[in-house]
């Protein structure tokens, strides 16, 4: 493994922990699914002020469907029914898409809601799980990706903010087939490296061409898990990185690897040992998310990452001798 995907935020924009941390194997990522374009130009020049040579990779946000304007959670139980309007969220036309009975995975599958009735402007949800629906959390739907246009506004915005920064890195999120991948390529049209994520059952489709197109893909397992099942998660990408591997293109893994440290100063040692295994499947890198971004431990998680990557590399040593 060569590279890390480390994303910034709160947790590492403070005491200096950014020089703290830096190592050269690091990408910085900044999520663009949060902030405005203003917050996101920002902390780009945070970072650079902090590392200028640091390597940046803004990451799209995409067509998900999020909630906005949600300024109090919406409490949740099982059997709780309540209405979305289509300003709570970030794309006024998502209802059109909807019909009776279909379900809605929200907030990385956490939550599970059945619509009741839907029109152009509201929908009348049931609940099926307990919990909170706040603002800016993804609103899924399987089934129906392929008719929601690629890029929404922001991202449009953000490729423009790319450019003018000259950021070395750009994230494609909820690519589906070759002509999200060209039409990608002809708004960037720069020496900024996209990197599309594989995060929709249409983009395994048609993973080969996808593949062909690129140097390097990430593949991000909570959004694909989302749209495929969650037990078929491990499945899908063993085969996905096999893909990869056979056309020599570089792949990152995404999500979740040591959630355990978000709140903790330790991984658990399930975390370790899929950590150990995803490696060994020949990828060239992993993604952190909210470990690094929110999390209480980010240099932990850092350190952890670095010291199984060094005991991978003892371990081909001694078996070479």
């Amino acid at each position: 493994m060569e590279k890390v995907i480390v994303t910034v935020g709160p947790a590492l924009f403070k005491d200096e922990m950014l020089k703290r941390v830096h190592n050269s194997s690091y990408i910085y990522r900044i999520n663009g699914a949060h902030g405005s374009i203003d917050d996101i130009k920002n902390n780009v020049l945070f970072i650079r002020s902090e590392i200028p040579e640091a390597q940046i990779l803004i990451d799209l946000p995409g067509n998900k469907v999020r909630t906005k304007n949600i300024n109090l959670p919406i409490k949740l139980q099982v059997g709780t029914e309540f209405t979305l309007t289509n300003k709570d969220v970030n794309y006024s036309n998502f209802f059109d898409h909807l019909k009776i009975g279909d379900t809605i995975w929200a907030n990385d599958s956490t939550l599970k809601f059945e619509v009741l009735s839907v029109n152009s402007t509201e929908v009348q949800l049931l609940s099926h799980s307990c919990g909170d629906l706040k603002t800016n959390k993804g609103l899924h739907v399987r089934g129906i990706h392929k008719n929601i246009p690629f890029f929404f506004e922001k991202d449009l915005e953000l490729i423009q903010l790319a450019k003018d920064l000259f950021v070395s890195h750009v994230g494609l999120s909820f690519v589906r087939d070759i002509d999200d991948i060209n039409l990608a390529k002809s708004l960037i049209d720069t020496e900024i490296q996209i990197i599309p994520k594989v995060e929709t059952l249409s983009a395994v489709e048609n993973l080969d061409e996808i593949i062909k197109s690129v140097d390097v893909i990430n593949v991000d397992r909570g959004d694909l898990s989302t749209d495929v099942g969650i037990e078929k998660i491990y499945s899908y990408q063993k085969f996905i990185i096999e893909r990869a591997n056979l056309y020599h293109k570089k792949v990152f893994l995404a999500t979740q690897f040591f959630m355990n440290m978000v709140e903790k100063p330790v991984p658990t040692i399930a975390e370790i040992n899929d950590f150990h295994s995803c490696i060994k499947l020949g990828i060239y890198g992993i993604q952190l998310s909210e470990e690094t971004a929110i999390g209480l431990y980010p240099k932990e998680v850092l350190n952890v990452v670095n010291n199984v990557v060094s005991e991978i590399k003892l371990e081909k040593m001694n078996f070479a001798v």
